[in-house]
């Protein structure tokens, strides 16, 4: 079982709104890979909070996991688009998300029977948020693996929050701007390839994913390091949430125990897949149906 805990919110674009936060979007696409999957967060109790809830219910996920706040508004961002596709947000501060609680009674047996626990940077934004997540990974067993998507948004995430996460994780995914700022938080003014394998040995990681944006992507690993191409898309409508799709296809990966080429070649894929389309997740269930197929292939 794979527990995820952290935002869910509306990305509010100009024109539409579509529903997102990097946690429920790496949910939702493992959970239409077919994976069982535990989302906790948290909403208001106003319109965006009510439409979560029904698409939470639709989608096969327990809306009993998501808890609800009526002193807090659900999480929003406003998102502009360059003409490539590229977004800026504006991710609106003091939502329900950042109040999410763990709950000993609640969590503590789907903590015990998680074979990855996923979290992230934003829902640690403040120290009511650092304080609970951090509970969350306290309570996990030994052998569950901690999946830290960093995700870093300006003005979001402080060094103390970095690099108690750090300590935390098992499997690292993070960008090539993200991995500047890790050096910067340790101190440590290595190559890439040198901090990677510092980095890993400081922390006890166990793998490192880095996105490279048009030069591909690397998977890290105590034994050895590898890379791919990214996948050409033909026509861009945005890349919101294509660092997420890369998410859960890695964890699929580790999850199959695919060969590291092809646990990057499928994450490319999807990643790029979801660059073709409006917003973060699919509207529809059926986008995922040939991709399953592809999943199963040569395991």
């Amino acid at each position: 079982m794979i527990f995820v805990i952290g935002e869910i919110l509306f990305d509010i674009f100009p024109e539409y709104e579509r529903l997102g936060g990097a946690p429920f979007n790496f949910a939702y696409h493992l959970k239409h890979f077919g994976f069982p999957v535990r989302f906790v967060s948290r909403v208001g109790s106003d319109k965006y909070g009510r439409k979560i809830l029904d698409r939470i219910e639709a989608a096969g996920f327990d809306p009993n996991d998501i808890q609800q706040d009526d002193a807090h508004p659900t999480g929003t961002v406003q998102v502009q688009l360059d003409n490539q596709g590229i977004p800026s947000f504006d991710i609106i501060p003091g939502v329900a998300y950042d109040y999410i609680k763990f709950k000993p009674e609640a969590h503590t047996d789907h903590l015990r029977n998680a074979d990855i626990i996923y979290f992230g940077t934003l829902v640690q934004r403040t120290h009511q948020g650092f304080k609970q997540i951090q509970r969350f990974l306290h309570h996990k067993r030994p052998s569950t693996k901690s999946f830290y998507d960093i995700n870093l948004r300006p003005k979001c995430y402080s060094d103390e929050v970095i690099v108690a996460s750090l300590k935390n994780t098992d499997i690292l995914k993070l960008n090539t701007d993200e991995l500047q700022k890790c050096k910067h938080v340790t101190g440590i003014d290595q190559n890439d390839d040198s901090f990677i394998r510092t980095m890993m040995d400081q922390y006890s990681l166990n793998i490192i994913a880095l996105t490279k944006g048009e030069d591909g992507s690397e998977l890290h690993t105590s034994t050895a390091s590898h890379s791919a191409a990214p996948t050409t898309v033909v026509s861009v409508v945005d890349t919101v949430g294509a660092g997420d799709a890369y998410a859960a296809m890695l964890a699929a990966g580790i999850l199959k125990q695919w060969s590291p080429q092809k646990t990057l070649a499928m994450a490319a894929q999807f990643a790029a897949q979801i660059c073709a389309m409006a917003g973060a997740i699919p509207e529809s269930a059926e986008f995922y149906e040939p991709i399953r197929p592809q999943m199963r292939n040569g395991e």
